[in-house]
């Protein structure tokens, strides 16, 4: 079922399918709640999932040039109060794994636990923040597409381009539908956002950490620095996966979250 809040003055979308213990699901950067449609449907049995826009992209508003991380984890918290759900468990695609980090920094006791999917602790470097700044800049040129047809391909690992070309196209289709001060305010954001490595380390909050082996935006090696970082955490590794497992490897990944949720709603 499709619902909506306003957040901030804007509306904020989102779907509510199932019952039971909640597993709430954040996309990426130019993706929607669409992206995750298939890969939930798995987890139905049991759970209650919800799965937001983000404010800036899908079906939600855009409130200004800068849509900082804590205002973006509000908007999840104003969700869960209107639902009256207590705790969720919270799953983050890159973009959302960084709000899901925001979330357990400014509110821990809402949670059971967390996933972070292709997704870090860390700020953004120098040099991401300039590749940002590139990109607004091609959305302020009117090169969005040419943006997406850049990105949404890099998102799958260079061998599964061709077997899942459907979903590279699906999945750009979803892209362009994002307005322009959408992707600019998240850009923005993004590069605004601290580092939170004292949050990953907290061993009170559990933690799932997936990562592909294949992935072209979160490096092996960067993946491998979170696991140091969190000793506690459960990890997956997709062997064959690059930053979108959840298309790539659905199975593992949900069996992954599945056992992980029960987990923590058990405890």
């Amino acid at each position: 079922m499709q619902k909506t809040i306003t957040y901030k003055e804007v509306t904020v979308a989102y779907e509510d399918r199932g019952k039971g213990a909640c597993i709430f699901f954040i996309h990426g950067y130019l993706e929607t709640r669409g992206i995750w449609n298939e890969f939930t449907g798995r987890l139905l049995d049991g759970f209650r999932v919800v799965a937001m826009d983000l404010p800036g992209h899908g079906d939600s508003g855009t409130w200004g040039e800068v849509h900082l991380m804590e205002d973006l984890a509000g908007s999840i918290r104003a969700i869960l109060e209107a639902e009256d759900l207590d705790k969720v468990f919270l799953v983050g695609h890159s973009l959302g794994g960084y709000v899901t980090m925001a979330f357990a920094d400014l509110y821990p006791e809402r949670l059971s636990g967390y996933c972070l999917f292709h997704s870090t602790c860390f700020a953004d470097t120098e040099e991401k923040r300039q590749n940002r700044d590139r990109e607004i800049s091609l959305v302020r040129s009117n090169k969005k597409q040419q943006l997406i047809h850049v990105n949404i391909p890099r998102m799958f690992a260079d061998i599964n381009l061709e077997p899942f070309g459907q979903q590279v196209e699906k999945a750009e289709k979803m892209a362009l539908t994002t307005s322009n001060e959408g992707i600019e305010a998240l850009l923005n954001g993004m590069k605004k956002r601290p580092d939170r490595t004292h949050v990953l380390r907290d061993n009170g909050l559990p933690l799932l950490l997936i990562g592909g082996a294949m992935d072209n935006y979160i490096p092996v090696g960067v993946f491998e620095k979170l696991v140091v970082l969190a000793p506690h955490a459960s990890v997956l590794r997709l062997e064959k996966s690059g930053h979108i497992g959840f298309i790539e490897e659905p199975e593992p990944a949900a069996r992954a979250i599945r056992e992980k949720a029960l987990d923590c709603m058990s405890s």
